[in-house]
């Protein structure tokens, strides 16, 4: 866990913040005391994995790519070798 001071974190609050968007924990003191503790949202991330992940498979389910009919990956590699 990063520590910083308030006016470390008073000049570099988006940078802070970005951090903690991917995760971080940022502990906030003053005078060398603890004050406040930047932290992400509880169960941030996770849901937004979650829902991109889901997006992909509908998409591929409603209509992305294909091999067509009994037609293998193995075999268009092979096709591509000859």
């Amino acid at each position: 866990m990063k520590t910083v001071g308030t006016f470390e974190a008073k000049t570099h609050l988006t940078q802070l913040l970005a951090r903690v968007a991917g995760g971080e924990k940022i502990l906030i003191t003053n005078r060398g005391q603890p004050v406040a503790m930047l932290v992400p949202p509880e169960g941030a991330g996770r849901g937004e994995v979650r829902r991109v992940v889901g997006d992909m498979l509908r998409a591929r389910d409603d209509g992305g790519p294909s091999l067509g009919k009994k037609l293998t990956t193995r075999q268009l590699l092979e096709e591509g070798r000859r």
